[in-house]
């Protein structure tokens, strides 16, 4: 079973939101308007953190995007009653919506807040009917939903290696946000994979993972801004 994770490099980080958008175009995230994201109900699976350190006109800006992290030890499975999220074949934290009964116990147990509650029924203009993705469902109101590190890539990218008869290669299979992101700041690859260059940025010296003394073991790397 590959270790599917990324490494997040701060320094090239600007905070574009590329990663953001192409996020919700590859997943058909619904747009829920003002009114429903100044109640706080704005529904991205891709957020960027933006942290402010010191005082005018000194100040240290770092941009920090944030995907669900994939925990190898992930508590929003182990409070779910009805076994809506789970960790698949492929470690990747799974969401199955036709199962979710929407109590948000998953959401509460995240100490990342990398979930986001479907309040109302996705409702898309129809000038962006066409700008779907077929491959990707279309959740109903009354579901949680999150990143998947689009899992439905990685399930053509089998296919594809399936039938030339090979094994899976790095560059087969790369997320949205890893694909657009245009300082290649996210690196993205099975973290047990020798050969990806992930695995050689996670060993780095300035590697670290968010909340990592929680136990939950994320995959997600980030490598540390340095002073300049």
């Amino acid at each position: 079973m590959a270790k599917w994770g990324m490494v997040i490099d701060l320094n090239k980080c600007t905070g574009c939101g590329s990663c953001v958008n192409s996020c919700r175009m590859e997943n058909n995230v619904p747009n829920v308007g003002d009114k429903a994201a100044q109640a706080g109900r704005a529904m991205d699976w891709m957020q960027i953190i933006t942290e402010y350190e010191g005082e005018y006109p000194n100040i240290r800006i770092t941009h920090i995007p944030r995907p669900c992290f994939q925990c190898d030890n992930p508590p929003c499975t182990k409070v779910c009653p009805v076994y809506a999220t789970f960790l698949n074949e492929d470690g990747l934290v799974g969401q199955v919506y036709n199962r979710c009964i929407g109590c948000r116990f998953c959401m509460v147990a995240c100490p990342y807040s990398a979930k986001t509650f479907n309040y109302s029924k996705p409702d898309f203009p129809e000038a962006y009917e066409k700008t779907l993705n077929p491959d990707v469902t279309r959740r109903m109101n009354g579901v949680v939903e999150k990143c998947s590190f689009c899992h439905h890539r990685l399930a053509i990218a089998k296919d594809v290696a399936r039938f030339e008869e090979r094994d899976l290669r790095e560059e087969d299979y790369q997320p949205a946000c890893a694909e657009s992101c245009p300082t290649n700041a996210i690196t993205f690859g099975d973290l047990d994979n020798s050969d990806h260059s992930v695995t050689h940025l996670k060993h780095s010296n300035r590697a670290f993972r968010l909340e990592e003394e929680l136990g939950t073991e994320p995959k997600v790397y980030y490598l540390r801004k340095e002073d300049r």
